[in-house]
């Protein structure tokens, strides 16, 4: 069979860009393919910089056109070296042709600051929840996405399961409303119960309409709870919104501290200042002998914050109130106690943060 377009475009597509898990074409790294018989030709143009890596790119894009059956040539042609970042995230201020920055997606939101975690099982979305609400309840005009497409927590844990509502001229959806914070989910606008399987075009579509086409009005904060990892979802929100910074979850143990110090590296590529990192389930105090038990080990947060030069920004206990209110709807941030005074104080350093970035 000859060699065509489509077949030399999906090879492309396995090669990964450096560090990232979107793949070159996507990237726009891989550019002006032609094919012509068995000969493929090429331009490879990752951005300006360090030449090791696009010669990286360029064996991996060989490898992969080598193995298609009829290939006779591979011409490329390198438009640059590469910088550790494709073109699409290496130059942030400029991106409207690649679908960058909208500031017509959030006109009236002062900040906004992203909640992520380099794993799941860290209790991100407990802690994003909790600090939108203790945000709320310091006074601030608060809103909070639910960006995790594919495990949306929010609407179980803001005590909400209603089907979204339409805006005048039924244009834009409502958010919902409780304990003072405005919030949105994917998990209102699909079947319940049922799993989302979608590509990153699409969760980035889906993202991108949860900013654009909900009515969020004016706010102080919008705090937006990240998918685990550092995928589809956070770049497009880096490359879409001008974030003012993002919040760090970890525990205290070492396999969960390796991948929040990606997710530290992550956003510093993307040029996101990074407002410190928060230890969850630090510590249990029994409520019946008042013993101290560091379940997960304790204090590695801070050692990894000291280490990568960002603020810490507290621990918050491994408390039974904390599940407790996350499953009932009613976060514990919105109670009296010691925990509540945690997550306040989590609210406090964030706000400071977004005042004052990471320079």
């Amino acid at each position: 069979m000859p060699l065509t377009l489509d077949a030399v475009l999906d090879a492309l597509r396995s090669v990964r860009y450096p560090g990232f898990t979107r793949d070159v074409v996507s990237l726009g790294v891989a550019q002006d393919v032609v094919v012509e018989g068995g000969r493929v030709r090429l331009r490879l143009a990752p951005g300006p910089g360090d030449p090791a890596l696009a010669q990286a790119i360029e064996r991996e894009v060989r490898a992969a056109l080598e193995r298609l059956p009829g290939i006779t040539e591979i011409a490329v042609v390198r438009a640059g070296a590469a910088s550790g970042l494709p073109p699409v995230l290496g130059q942030r201020p400029s991106m409207a042709a690649a679908g960058g920055l909208d500031d017509t997606l959030l006109p009236q939101v002062r900040h906004v600051v992203a909640v992520a975690s380099g794993k799941g099982g860290v209790g991100k979305s407990t802690v994003a929840v909790n600090l939108a609400v203790a945000l709320a309840g310091a006074g601030n005009r608060t809103g909070l996405l639910d960006a995790d497409v594919y495990g949306p927590s929010i609407p179980l844990m803001m005590g909400t399961d209603a089907p979204p509502r339409l805006g005048a001229g039924a244009r834009r959806l409502l958010p919902f409303e409780r304990f003072g914070v405005r919030f949105m989910s994917l998990g209102f606008l699909v079947e319940k119960d049922t799993a989302v399987i979608w590509r990153g075009p699409m969760v980035m579509k889906a993202l991108t309409q949860l900013l654009g086409d909900v009515d969020w009005g004016a706010l102080d904060v919008l705090v937006v709870d990240l998918p685990p990892g550092t995928g589809d979802a956070h770049l497009t929100l880096s490359q879409k919104v001008r974030l003012s910074g993002a919040v760090i979850v970890t525990t205290p143990q070492d396999v969960a501290l390796a991948d929040a110090v990606k997710a530290v590296s992550m956003f510093r590529k993307v040029d996101v200042p990074v407002l410190g990192i928060v230890e969850n389930m630090s510590f249990f105090s029994c409520p019946h002998c008042g013993g101290r038990s560091e379940i997960f080990s304790h204090g590695g947060g801070r050692e990894t914050a000291e280490r990568l030069r960002v603020p810490f920004l507290g621990e918050i206990p491994l408390e039974p109130a904390i599940r407790e209110g996350g499953d009932s709807g009613t976060p514990v941030a919105a109670a009296a106690g010691p925990t509540a005074r945690a997550f306040a104080a989590l609210a406090e350093r964030v706000l400071a943060g977004v005042a004052q970035p990471e320079g």
